[in-house]
């Protein structure tokens, strides 16, 4: 079966989500939090529930029956994603308990190493606080500085200042692909070609692209990528590091234990091969499993026909708050994803989102651990309405009815 044969079937893909038939306060629920964390279709529920009852064991060292299952189901997850995102080899793909802890370990085992006082490593002005946070923690232990890349006004990278802000001492550019707060969609390929030019290497934090559009490693030429799995409808605590194979191979173990190791000895120890070498001790075998299925549903499904579903969303869900008075939307990018986010005039979003509830409508209020972002647009907090491929034009209409009614009663 090819990758998105069939045509887009959306009432087929809500009754995969058995969590959509959940009722919240009397109301059938509206969910749109999938920023946050998407739901799961009963396949990868079933996966995971079928490791646990008919082949629960330990992985790559045991030779009885259910090991080999075990470890066959684990890896076969791996190639899936290595195939999905057109990674080339399977070496490049090592799991993770999700992006942030793939943002940790290029900072610590990639770059650490190799950073002077007074190098420099540039960030985004709109990322989320697991490409920032690791980057500021490195800069502490080695003296160097975390500069910034401006955004403008409607939540748009200042591309064309990147040549200007990369020095002979930038080390490292870690930027987001598509932003959990604005939904703005990065130039990426663009965003590499300028940093290779200087000899700079790209981290790219992908969990918010990977459940929207189609990624190809290669075709974006970035030296990492980091993806989390419960964005794209996985399970939660389970991800990926993509690396190009001249990094990892060169890159030291950061977490010692089983697995990362060939052979142990009080005089010594040589490593294991990649990706094993950082894949220390007993992995998340049930999580692996289902991420290996979501990418099954994934391909079945077709990222490319649930993104021009979620496109039309989008375009229906913004014209409709564009007409709500009051209404500020915060990230008006041209090339975004699913997600708007808003203030409300008078409205303190915490608000917003609790009565909201009260109609089964889900929703995420907060800084979005975007603080800066927050900062950039002089607000304290937005409330964000973040879509995935279950969502439907009538969620829009019943959740959008009753944000007027809760404008109503608290204004």
């Amino acid at each position: 079966m090819k990758q998105g044969e069939f045509s887009f079937d959306i009432g087929a893909v809500r009754r995969q989500f058995p969590c959509l038939e959940t009722v919240v306060n009397g109301k059938p629920l509206i969910y749109f939090d999938t920023a946050a964390t998407a739901q799961r279709p009963q396949c990868v529920l079933d996966a995971m529930d079928g490791y646990y009852r008919h082949s629960n064991a330990n992985i790559h060292r045991g030779v009885h029956t259910l090991a080999e299952q075990a470890t066959e189901q684990f890896e076969a997850a791996r190639d899936e994603l290595v195939d999905y995102i057109n990674a080339g080899d399977r070496r490049q793909l090592v799991f993770t308990r999700g992006t942030t802890e793939a943002v940790n370990l290029v900072a610590q085992a990639y770059l650490r190493p190799r950073l002077q006082a007074g190098d420099e490593i540039l960030v985004s002005h709109m990322e989320h606080h697991s490409n920032i946070v690791p980057w500021q923690l490195l800069a502490e232990q080695t003296g160097a500085v975390v500069k910034v890349i401006p955004i403008n006004e409607r939540g748009e990278l200042c591309v064309d200042q990147l040549t200007e802000l990369i020095t002979d001492r930038t080390r490292m550019l870690a930027v987001v692909h598509v932003s959990n707060a604005l939904g703005t969609i990065n130039p990426i390929a663009q965003i590499v070609n300028i940093a290779h030019q200087h000899d700079v290497p790209v981290l790219v934090d992908g969990a918010q692209a990977m459940p929207h559009c189609r990624v190809d490693v290669q075709a974006l030429g970035c030296d990492f990528y980091c993806i989390s799995a419960h964005k794209m409808y996985g399970p939660t605590g389970i991800g990926a590091l993509y690396g190009k194979l001249e990094h990892l191979e060169a890159m030291p173990p950061w977490h010692g234990g089983g697995e990362m190791i060939r052979y142990v000895s009080f005089e010594g120890t040589e490593y294991n091969d990649l990706p094993a070498k950082f894949e220390a001790g007993t992995p998340n075998i049930a999580g692996v499993i289902g991420f290996g299925e979501t990418v099954r549903f994934l391909k079945r499904v077709g990222i490319e026909a649930a993104a021009e579903h979620e496109h039309r969303l989008l375009q229906h869900l913004t014209t409709q708050m564009n007409e709500i008075a009051g209404v500020r939307i915060i990230g008006t990018a041209a090339n975004k994803a699913a997600v708007v986010s808003f203030t409300l005039e008078g409205v303190h979003p915490h608000d917003l989102g609790t009565l909201l509830d009260h109609e089964g409508v889900a929703i995420r209020t907060g800084h979005h651990c975007a603080m800066p972002v927050m900062q950039y647009f002089k607000v304290p907090a937005t409330a964000r309405m973040s879509m995935g491929m279950y969502n439907t034009v009538e969620e829009i209409d019943s959740a959008v009815q009753s944000l007027q009614r809760v404008r109503d009663i608290l204004m």
